[in-house]
Parts: C-alpha cells; structure tokens; sequence
C-alpha cells in the first residue's frame, strides 16, 4: 500500500511539475521563436521553429522604427531618480518608525497597509486630476512622482535591517555627539546596504516592465520608453508581433541579467531578519 501511494505521489508530483514548466516556458518559447520569424511566417507556422534563427531584419526594424534606444534613455533617466528617492524615503520612514515612539506610528503604518489594499483602479481620476493641477502631465515628472515614496513592502524589508541593528550604536553616538540625522546617514544608512541592494533589484523591474503609467502620463512620442515603444507596432486592424515578439526579447535581456548577478540579494533582504 505504501509502495503503491509512493509510486502515485510521484507521479503527482512530475505530471504538475511538467505542467508547471510548459506554463512557466510556453510564452517565453513562444516570444523566441517568433522574433526570428517574418510576418508571413508567423501567421503560417504557428509555433513551429523559425526557419532561419540568422533572420534579424525584426531587431533592427524595432530599434530603428521603434526608436528603442530613446525608450532605453529615457526609462534610465525615470529608474534613476524614481530609484534614489524611494531609497532616500524608505530608510528614513523605516528609521523613524523603527526608532522612535510618537502617537501616530501605529496610524502611518496603518494608513500604508490601507493605501495597499485600494484597487489602482478606483484612484486613477483622482490621481490624473492631481497630476495635470501640477502641470507636470506629459512629462518624465508624472511618473516619477507617482513611482516615488515608500511603499510597504520596502518598509517591511528595511525595518527588519533597521530592528535587527543594536540601539546602543545609537546611544553611543549620542554619547559622542552625534545628531539624529548625523546618526541615520554614518550609522543606520550604511548597515541597511543588503535591503537598500534588494530594494534595488524589485523596484527598477517594476518600474523598467510598466507599461500603464507611461502610457497614461506620457503620451507623446519623445518620452516613450521601452515598454511603450514596442506598442507603436500595434494598429487598429492588426499588430506585427513577430516583430513585438523581438522587442520584448530585447527588453527581456536587462531584466534577466539582473536578476541573475543579484539575486542573492533578493533573497537576503527578503528573508534577513525574519528569524528574529
């Protein structure tokens, strides 16, 4: 009996692996093989491998026409700044909740826990409202305003790093003279390094694969970016995806790349600290 549940856990356990692989490498098989397709062939061969892997006319048609390197520019300059203030805003909300006892701690985290839980969705007139009284729609500033600030995620990360690190650092740089702030910036700042490297990583893949709120906040044509200038290959009768199939193949690469050098960061700043 317990040979035979052994042999049908087994089973199991391969068939959903199976499953779990075709869903997880179908489309990425699916954006491979069609970016070294033609448009005809796309349409005729279905999923059958290209008959030429050297075809690269689809490449240099989606950095030329699609003018992918003004989207790689300008995602850079967003990444940048977007990246920088929500490490500047994260390490300070994380210090100051972390640290610190006042009135309304308990209500700032509770209001972050419930600005998480609101669908996007119900906000966006708001949120569109806001950014055009700022005269900033249209710009590289609309987005960058809205990827900026702490969510709770990061402050999860960073008030494990910063509960984890003795207080009597602390003390002792008072005891030498230290200010608060001289204490967040030569103390606290630099030993959340790990979590500020995490922080990293999951924020510029979310902001670098957004496509919503570039498309909404910056319409116009020189402030595309990567995950809008591929959409310029979609009309209103037909899309050439073979050729959308090569620029996601492109944009895929820096993803993965970073990923694959830093993602023991991830790991460590998502897990660091939970034992405690």
């Amino acid at each position: 009996m317990k040979q035979e549940q052994s042999i049908g856990f087994l089973v199991f356990k391969y068939v959903t692996l199976a499953i779990a692989l075709f869903v997880v490498f179908f489309p990425i098989y699916s954006v491979v093989v069609g970016a070294f397709k033609t448009q005809v062939e796309y349409y005729q061969s279905g999923l059958a491998l290209p008959d030429d892997f050297l075809n690269f006319d689809n490449f240099a048609k989606v950095i030329h026409v699609g003018d992918l390197g003004l989207g790689f520019r300008n995602i850079l300059i967003v990444l940048a700044v977007s990246v920088v203030g929500n490490i500047m805003f994260g390490t300070m909300v994380a210090y100051a909740i972390g640290r610190f006892d006042f009135k309304l701690k308990k209500g700032i985290m509770g209001m972050y826990l419930v600005a998480q839980v609101i669908p996007m969705v119900t906000t966006q007139v708001a949120t569109f409202s806001v950014i055009q009284s700022l005269g900033v729609y249209n710009t590289m500033l609309a987005p960058i305003l809205l990827y900026l600030g702490a969510d709770v995620l990061q402050i999860v990360i960073y008030l494990q790093f910063v509960n984890s690190i003795p207080k009597d650092l602390d003390e002792s740089a008072m005891i030498e003279g230290a200010s608060l702030f001289k204490i967040y910036r030569s103390i606290i700042f630099p030993l959340l390094a790990p979590a500020t490297a995490t922080l990293v990583i999951l924020k510029s893949i979310s902001i670098y694969n957004d496509f919503y709120t570039p498309y909404l906040y910056m319409p116009s044509q020189k402030l595309k970016v990567v995950s809008t200038a591929i959409y310029s290959f979609i009309g209103p009768n037909a899309a050439q995806l073979n050729v959308i199939s090569a620029g996601i193949l492109i944009i895929f690469i820096p993803t993965v790349l970073l990923f694959l050098f830093m993602q023991r960061y991830i790991f460590a700043g998502v897990t660091n600290g939970a034992v405690k």
